[in-house]
């Protein structure tokens, strides 16, 4: 964002394109579908045993949903699992004084004696972990935290593993929430708008010849340098001055529209009765949801120098300008199309907060344990959205470096159970309704997620089946599903 520009707001009316406020400073993204308050996580079908889910160090598991089964291996599977890796650790070990394959087990013991263990173990430890799993009928949602461990070769294996399940959730009067329905209908106000944006984007703007001063409906070209304020500034022989020295704020042939309803009022007032050449200090203080983190609840002061006045002028709105914009055949053709589409952001973004609404209701409504092992992934996947979007604004590494995650993991938390809440209703939901993806609507899912990575699609289809985010992608679309077919049955 840039330091002259302020947040455009539309009224209600024409918010085509509906989005939250920032939930801190490292989460950008525009409020969530549907489908999109879910956690990337397969609860049914991911084989938990093989992957390490753990974060650093490892959450905590909820208490409510804590499981744990006592593991014990007898000496004689212990015995012959050291036996078969020492001889497979003697078929591969190259040791000088030694041909290969004859290395004594003691040799091979004292070199690789940790190596070995760690083999037994991976091996003993997930087979009857999955053994003990199975045969108690419970199902594992977080990567099983191991203690009370104890292996000595000839001796029984026994450890303590503990995880987390999913909740038993009752969801009995999902159906009885009051959804509102809101009139889609795109007004005229709102069509002109959306016409006006596309014409600004091809306006061209010229020097004005004539010698007056800067008005409404100008656009400036002019350079500046600002400074960010210190709170606590000394004073000397030339003034207040900073304590800290940071990089300043810089622009270079920078236009401006001048009375613009993105332009900041402080700059449109020292800009407003200004003349070319003219030079001009002046402050501006920012407000603490500003767009830009680096400025944001700063106050910055501003050199600025005008350096020409120009104006903007846009073309005439016929068939040929309709085929410069795009594929269309004439202006009333570009016209029409262009209210299509702008009735149909108007009609997502309103049917979608209605979703929201009826989301907020379940949450409300059932009380019920999440896992925390899915709260620290969403909170992951929030902050990995945010720190990319702060990254595209211009943050730099050592910028990032310095911010403190403990207290922006804290802050993303309450949202992240939320997330976490909906996507476990509405699973719940789905399985009472019956509602599952069908085959052809996977398939085009597919195709699309590949033309937009601009992948073959058999060989996407191959990759995400292998590490797991095809199921995924199947339980984020049965999400959605599952919120579309609820809102169409209750909103009112």
């Amino acid at each position: 964002m840039k330091p002259w520009q302020q947040i455009d707001t539309p009224k209600k009316a024409e918010n085509l394109t509906e989005t939250t406020e920032l939930e801190s400073a490292a989460e950008t993204q525009p409020h969530a579908e549907v489908g999109e308050h879910t956690h990337d996580h397969d609860h049914s079908t991911h084989d938990h045993t093989g992957h390490d889910h753990r974060h650093e160090p490892q959450p905590t598991i909820n208490p409510e949903l804590m499981r744990e089964v006592n593991v014990e291996v007898d000496a004689e599977t212990v015995s012959k699992a050291f036996r078969r890796v020492v001889k497979k650790y003697q078929k591969l070990a190259r040791i000088p004084g030694f041909r290969v394959g004859k290395v004594p087990e003691t040799v091979i013991k004292s070199r690789f004696g940790k190596d070995v263990r760690q083999e037994v173990l991976d091996e003993l430890i997930s087979e009857r972990f999955r053994e003990a799993i199975q045969s108690q009928g419970v199902h594992p949602v977080s990567q099983p935290q191991v203690t009370n461990l104890l292996l000595e070769e000839g001796a029984p294996l026994t450890f303590k593993a503990a995880f987390e399940v999913l909740p038993e959730i009752d969801v009995t009067g999902y159906d009885a929430v009051q959804v509102h329905k809101p009139d889609t209908a795109l007004s005229e106000e709102e069509f002109e708008a959306e016409l006006a944006r596309v014409m600004d984007a091809h306006g061209t703007v010229e020097p004005v010849e004539e010698d007056r001063e800067l008005r409404d409906g100008d656009w400036a070209e002019i350079e500046f340098k600002g400074e960010i304020q210190d709170l606590a500034q000394t004073v000397g022989e030339d003034g207040a001055q900073n304590q800290s020295e940071s990089e300043p704020i810089t622009g270079t042939d920078v236009l401006i529209e001048v009375g613009g309803k993105n332009t900041l009022p402080a700059f449109n007032e020292a800009l407003r009765g200004a003349k070319a050449g003219q030079e001009m200090t002046f402050e501006v203080t920012y407000p603490m949801d500003f767009g830009e983190p680096r400025l944001a609840g700063q106050t910055v002061k501003y050199d600025l120098t005008v350096k020409a006045l120009k104006s903007k002028s846009f073309p005439e709105k016929d068939d040929e300008l309709a085929r410069q914009i795009g594929n269309y055949e004439s202006w009333a053709d570009f016209e029409q199309k262009l209210r299509e589409h702008a009735s149909g952001r108007k009609k997502d973004a309103l049917e979608n907060r209605s979703k929201e609404q009826m989301l907020e209701q379940w949450i409300s409504r059932f009380q019920f344990p999440v896992p925390e092992t899915f709260v620290q992934q969403q909170i992951d996947a929030r902050l990995d959205r945010g720190l990319r979007a702060l990254a595209q604004q211009g943050m730099t590494a050592d910028d990032m470096r310095k911010l403190n995650f403990a207290q922006l993991r804290a802050a993303q938390r309450e949202q992240a159970v939320n997330e976490v809440k909906a996507s476990l209703i509405l699973d719940r939901i789905a399985e009472r309704e019956g509602i599952e993806v069908t085959s052809d609507e996977l398939d085009r899912e597919l195709l699309m997620a590949s033309l937009q990575a601009r992948q073959p699609l058999e060989a996407m289809r191959e990759q995400m089946l292998k590490d797991g985010s095809f199921e995924r992608m199947r339980e984020q679309m049965r999400r959605e599903k599952t919120g579309t077919v609820l809102y169409e049955k209750l909103a009112k």
